[in-house]
């Protein structure tokens, strides 16, 4: 217990002295020393937001070794930000896009002077996305302010514009703006003008605190006041002071609050058009019209706002709205599109939560397919399964040869995917649903049929739902089952990765002879022989290559293999996407028929028994639990292997 009280008290420690150290007060004269040593201490709010996030880090996508990637991409440079990587999945080109929104922005482009506007379906991260650039400003070091200052402005406003370019020269940094009135009539009251003994301060960022971090919801627009921006004057002080007196105001709007940080507007054409006018001269003139007869405010903040695609189209439709869309920068936020990164999202919501149940194997990998299947748009080249599988990077084969369908290609013919369909909302609430309906745990098939019943019980387009339910129903059942097959063989097949390995040793011995036309030597007995042309067709035929397709296949595995061996790449059975496919059918079909009696079996003799035990055994030990495992083999015994 004692230790357990002193462990308290020296997190406690360490984090007061690590704020302490943070702290620091000192006069306009020292702060000016500070920007001479570091002149980034006084960069304007953009900058300070690009720095964020390439202070953590950022790669080519590349050079993460990932071959599905480089058949998504392929030559498109692509970096990972490590700021947004534990966040965010499967949007790296939208992420691009709002680095290079700050890059701009923060050389003082015409971007520094734009809304940041991201539109997007429901559930795609619009939001979070923000929120991260919220976190990471508050766990930023702190800014330095003018001591006293209700929107801790740069120190450097209180140098008179004719010195600022001498200054500017010394300290090697850009100053723009002005003080805000209270500061202007602090600096002439209280320091008689004497700008160089006005104390400065460390600030830092907090979004409860409203320090840095403004936002601003949708306005009733029957009852739109300007103060939520712009702050209002105090009706208590008019008593004391006179109504043209700065020390009645206060700042404390959105404008004010989010100075030198980020200003969110959420759901932002919910708002009057009128009311989104002050958003505009805040972010094209950095100025805002200060409460009263006070005249104008300068701001320096990045505007973020964000709505959803519909409220958006509606207001590029009215071309009263011109002068606002011309000061937008939009960014789409569309779904993920990526089977693999779809897993991830799941993966981090229930590690967020206090989800604690068993998931089996492919659970939540089938939830992920049906999602990103409703987001995808239908093409005369490939299925829908073909295209989610193409946009994952995989190699589809078809008929012993990969297809030569371009994933980019597809991507620029289809404009609008990502921007409909299903929410990783909706999967949550589905995998929740499974839950209670199954406190055991989670698995593919209680999984689908909760997300029939929601899809049913949804508001929905007749034709959507009618699309939905097919591909629940039809398309991903039998998806579903030709993975069970596969989990089943692996679990059923004794040390399954190195019979697949032999299998693929075997029939690269009998058709390299056979391309070469010389013999092959056994590896045991050392005997020459000819090449087996029925083992070559037992393995071809499961990809359905026939006849004189045989030879031409024989010899593209030999000359993709030997391609691959002068590389310095390792050679394996799942090499060569086409030959992997054949060999796992090849095992799978070896299996069928005694697995079919296994699983059917109501009465056993001891073999089968013991067979069936060393099955869910193997089950277990590839995830499942004793309740999914007897769950998909039941599921198998209905489905798979029919009479």
């Amino acid at each position: 217990m004692v230790d357990t009280k002193n462990g308290f008290t020296e997190i406690i420690k360490k984090d007061r002295a690590k704020r302490e150290r943070q702290e620091w007060r000192g006069t306009f004269i020292d702060y000016l020393e500070k920007v001479k040593k570091d002149p980034t201490i006084a960069r304007l709010a953009h900058s300070r937001v690009y720095d964020m996030i390439m202070r953590e880090g950022a790669e080519d996508i590349h050079a993460l070794g990932d071959p599905h990637v480089k058949r998504l991409y392929g030559d498109e440079p692509v970096k990972v930000y490590d700021f947004f990587k534990d966040e965010f999945f499967g949007i790296e080109r939208t992420l691009a896009q709002l680095v290079r929104y700050f890059h701009s922005a923060s050389l003082h482009g015409e971007e520094s002077r734009q809304v940041l506007y991201l539109m997007g379906p429901v559930g795609a991260g619009k939001s979070s996305l923000i929120e991260h650039l919220h976190r990471g400003l508050e766990k930023a070091e702190p800014i330095y302010a003018i001591d006293g200052c209700p929107m801790r402005e740069e120190p450097l406003h209180l140098l008179p514009r004719h010195l600022r370019k001498e200054f500017e020269k010394m300290l090697d940094v850009h100053i723009e703006g002005d003080l805000c009135p209270v500061c202007r009539f602090r600096l002439k009251e209280e320091f008689d003008g004497r700008y160089e003994d006005v104390p400065v301060i460390t600030a830092d960022f907090s979004k409860r605190d409203r320090r840095g971090i403004g936002v601003v919801p949708p306005v009733d627009p029957n009852n739109q006041d300007t103060s939520v921006l712009i702050g209002s004057e105090d009706i208590s002080k008019l008593d004391i002071y006179s109504e043209g007196d700065p020390r009645v105001l206060d700042l404390n709007g959105a404008f004010n609050v989010g100075n030198r940080g980020v200003v969110e507007f959420i759901e932002v054409f919910k708002n009057e058009t009128e009311y989104l006018h002050s958003m505009i001269t805040a972010t094209q003139e950095k100025f805002v019209p200060a409460p009263g007869r006070h005249g104008t405010v300068y701001v320096d903040t990045c505007i973020v706002a964000h709505s959803n695609e519909a409220e958006w189209q509606k207001f590029k439709a009215d071309h009263t709205n011109e002068a606002i869309l011309d000061r937008i920068v939009v960014i789409k936020v569309p779904y993920n599109l990526r089977l693999s990164e779809e897993i991830k999202i799941y993966e981090k919501l229930l590690r967020h939560s206090d989800f604690r149940a068993h998931i089996a194997p492919h659970t939540l990998e089938l939830a992920s397919m049906f999602a990103i299947l409703s987001r995808l748009e239908p093409t005369p080249k490939c299925d829908l399964m073909t295209k989610l599988r193409l946009y994952n990077g995989e190699e589809v084969v078809e008929k012993g040869t990969t297809l030569k369908i371009n994933a980019k290609e597809l991507q620029e013919a289809a404009s609008r995917e990502g921007m409909f369909g299903i929410s990783t909302r909706f999967i949550t609430k589905a995998l929740d649903n499974a839950l209670a309906d199954s406190e055991e745990g989670i698995n593919p098939i209680n999984v689908r049929e909760a997300l029939i019943t929601m899809v049913k019980q949804s508001e929905l387009a007749d034709d959507v739902r009618k699309h939905y339910l097919e591909l629940l129903q039809d398309t991903l059942h039998k998806v579903y089952l030709e993975v069970l097959e596969k989990e089943i063989t692996k679990a059923f097949v004794y040390s399954y990765e190195e019979q697949a390995e032999t299998l693929f040793q075997n029939y690269l011995d009998h058709a390299e002879a056979y391309v070469n036309k010389t013999r092959v030597k056994d590896r045991d007995t050392r005997e020459e022989l000819q090449p087996d042309e029925n083992f070559l067709k037992s393995v071809e035929e499961q990809i359905a290559i026939v006849g004189s397709a045989a030879e031409g296949f024989r010899q593209e595995v030999i000359a993709f293999l030997w391609a691959a061996t002068r590389r310095g790449e390792k050679i394996s059975y799942q090499s060569y996407e086409p030959l992997k496919e054949a060999i796992e059918k090849k095992l799978t079909s070896s299996v069928r028929d005694i697995s079919r009696i296994i699983t059917k079996s109501r009465t056993r003799d001891e073999e089968q028994t013991k067979k069936y035990d060393d099955l869910l055994k193997n089950l277990l030990e590839r995830g499942y639990n004793e309740y999914s495992a007897e769950v998909v083999l039941k599921y198998a015994a209905n489905n798979l292997w029919k009479d």
